[in-house]
């Protein structure tokens, strides 16, 4: 098993908590992006900086992953792509994709995106801060807890 990790959008306390578990844990995590990744570093962490184009690190991601993989991304296409794989996704609040509610996602992420594109404006997510944190820590403590246990 394997922490697989959408590095271009991921803020930098879940990046931090993911490369503690990863070294707490022995497990491998992989950052994926366009780009290096300030921080990614240590004997559990890895960086794949692919090359420059639209979805490159994402393809990547869902070339690499594996039944058994915990991903994080907020990107839903790329987590539909990583559950067709096998692999477990949430996002970095804590919301935890599962294949009977992905699709639901992304026909609000595109009724959304809809209403943007003829004008209306909306209220953007707010900021990462402790609540956030606090609400992803959970879920991926419970998601690589649920799957360290079913690796022999």
């Amino acid at each position: 098993m394997k922490i697989l990790v959408d590095a271009d959008s991921c803020p930098v306390p879940a990046r931090e908590l993911i490369l503690r578990a990863a070294a707490r844990t022995e497990t491998t995590a992989v950052f994926a992006a366009n780009r290096p990744i300030p921080g990614v570093g240590g004997p559990w962490a890895r960086m794949l900086t692919c090359p420059p184009g639209e979805g490159a690190a994402d393809d990547r991601l869902v070339e690499i992953a594996e039944s058994g993989d915990l991903a994080v991304t907020r990107d839903i296409s790329l987590a539909l792509r990583l559950l067709e794989a096998g692999a477990e996704v949430l996002d970095d609040r804590g919301r935890v994709f599962t294949p009977g509610a992905i699709r639901e996602f992304l026909s609000l992420r595109n009724f959304t995106l809809g209403l943007v594109e003829n004008g209306y404006d909306f209220e953007r997510s707010p900021g990462y801060g402790k609540k956030e944190l606090k609400t992803f820590a959970g879920s991926f403590d419970g998601l690589l807890t649920k799957l360290r246990r079913r690796v022999p």
